[in-house]
Parts: C-alpha cells; structure tokens; sequence
C-alpha cells in the first residue's frame, strides 16, 4: 500500500507555494502559483485547489493519496471555522478560505498564520528540531512571529498570538507602523526598517561613509548593503546595526523572561546577515534577559528557509487531522487514547 501525503500552502502576497510531503516530513514535490490577487482574493481557493489537481495528474497519482490540506495564510486567523479575519494585502475581510478550499478539494483543511506555520516547520523539521517551547521571529519586509510552547502554537483568545512585530520597541518618537500605532519592532528590525533607519542616519551626519557613498551615487539603501558596510567597518552602518540589535535583543528578552524557551530561531532575508547580526544580538539578549533564561537559551538561525511553511503546514495535517482521527476517546480516563 502507497503511503499518504500531507500536503502544505503557504499563501503569500506574491506567491503560493505548495508541497506535497511525507508522514516524516520530507518534501515529496513542491512547486508554487502565482497569487492571484483580482476581485479581492476570491479566486485564490480555486487556483489551489486546480494546482493540486493538475500536479496530481503530472505524477499519475489520485487524490486518494492525500490526507489534506494545511495551510498558513497572512492575518488573525479564527480557530473554530479557519475563516481569516483580515488580510490587506489579498483583500480578505472574513474570509472563509477553510470552508472553500475543503469544498474546491474535497479534503479536510486545517488553517493558521503564515508565521506560526514558519515557526511549525522549524520546529518540526529545522532549527527549532527538538526542542517543544521556541519562538520564531521572521526578519523581513516585515517582522512576523510564531510562539510555541509545549509543541502547540499560542494563538491567544482571539487569534492574535504571536504578533512579535508589534511589540513596542521604541517608546517615544518612534516612526509610524502600518498596524496604526508607532515604535514598533517593524519599524526598526525589519529589512524596511533598517533601510528606514539608515536613511535617518545619513541624514543626520555628514561623516564620510562607503554607505552614504552608494547611496547618494545609487540613490537606494537595502538591508543587505548595510550590513555589508558594518563588516567592512563602515562606523555608520555599525551604529545602524546596533541600534537594530538593540531594540530586537530587548524584545525578545523580554518574551523569554516570560516564556523561558528552549531555543529563539531567526528567519527571515535580514537573518542571512548572519554573525554580523547573531553575534551582537546574543550580548544585548544577554544583557535584558533574567540570567538564568539567557542560560537555557540558544539563539539560532532557522535552517528550512522558503520551506518552513508548507512543512508547517503538513505538520498541521498530522497533528490536528491523522493523528486526531486515529485516537480513540477514552471517556473514563478523561482523555483520549493514541
């Protein structure tokens, strides 16, 4: 008898990407569509649904292979029918993406956040392997965070858990976040962020720079240009990286004297800096974490990279489906039995 498949989404703004995966956690085959974004998402279920069908088909496989579908989509996603609250960037306002993706596939769905999805992967499978209470910051355009403890994801009352980007990082005079409030940590430890605060810098002072050199002959700034000026030894992009470092370390310290994780993994393109970035975040972690949760600690960098999510995903499908289905209540014991 063939093994089944799980099959993980991660739905982003520009792209969807798709896998099929085994009980284990290995990629079987992954692909990924374009997102199509017209007439407010709507169609979006439907291309999935016809994706999958279509790789199906290429493979000569059935979809009596596949036990269903997990899925991580942007915005607060509601537990008790997978709906997504909010999703500006697809055009989603109470959407029932659960509802149509079961009905377009005819398969059990399980829905959550794109970033607890990521955070899923890693530790299934990545830099979290192991370890059951982590938390995931992913460093890009924007912040995004998955908290874990006790191998579950920590959703809060309303699906909001996790929202790390948004802790105020900055107390006073910070700049404007796109959630409506000001000094997020987005503001300052995203690659948007980092740009942003480059350019302040810069304009700040007219100390000679390699940045300022490529900025005022390139007109542009990227996270990643800054970073390479701090290792050359650039003393203004070095200031820059400090300040980030200094904001992340104290917000993630903080989360830590709350949760007291085992590992804090990193993803995202501005953890690609690396050391330049890991190695002054430890010390400032360091310096804000209660010394006994800096002690069982390791910051990481996360390893599964564009794959953290559709392994996120086919974990969502084992855990909350096939494992689910396979346990038999137990009413006496008060529990269940597997």
């Amino acid at each position: 008898m063939d093994e089944k498949w799980l099959v993980g989404v991660d739905l982003g703004g520009t792209t969807i990407k798709m896998a099929f995966i085994s009980l284990h956690g290995e990629i079987i085959y992954s692909w990924e569509i374009d997102t199509d974004k017209r007439e407010r998402g709507q169609f979006i279920p439907i291309a999935i649904a016809r994706s999958i069908d279509q790789k199906l088909e290429e493979l000569n496989q059935t979809k009596n292979r596949l036990i269903g579908i997990g899925i991580g989509a942007p915005g607060p996603v509601n537990e008790d029918d997978g709906s997504i609250e909010v999703a500006v960037n697809l055009g989603w306002e109470n959407f029932p993406l659960q509802d149509i993706l079961e009905r377009e596939t005819s398969l059990p769905v399980v829905v959550d956040n794109d970033a607890n999805i990521a955070a899923i992967g890693e530790m299934w499978k990545g830099a979290g392997k192991g370890a059951k209470s982590l938390i995931c910051v992913t460093l890009g355009t924007g912040v995004g965070g998955g908290i874990i403890v006790n191998g579950e994801i920590v959703h809060g009352v309303n699906g909001a858990g996790g929202e790390i980007g948004h802790i105020t990082s900055v107390a006073k005079g910070g700049s404007p976040c796109n959630c409506g409030k000001s000094g997020c940590l987005e503001t300052v430890a995203s690659a948007t962020g980092i740009v942003s605060l480059a350019q302040k810098e810069l304009s700040f002072t007219d100390c000679t720079s390699k940045l300022r050199d490529f900025y005022e002959e390139n007109k542009t700034l990227t996270a990643k240009k800054v970073f390479d000026a701090a290792n050359e030894g650039d003393e203004i992009a070095k200031k820059i990286i400090q300040q980030v470092v200094y904001h992340l370390g104290l917000a993630l310290a903080n989360l830590a004297n709350g949760l007291n994780p085992e590992k804090i993994v990193l993803g995202g393109g501005v953890s690609k800096a690396g050391g330049t970035l890991l190695g002054p975040l430890k010390q400032e972690f360091i310096s804000f974490a209660f010394p006994r949760v800096a002690q069982g600690v390791e910051i990481v960098t996360a390893t599964l990279g564009n794959n953290a999510g559709v392994i996120g995903g086919a974990w969502l499908v084992k855990e909350k489906l096939l494992i689910n289905e396979m346990c038999i209540p137990l009413k006496k014991l008060g529990g269940r039995f597997c």
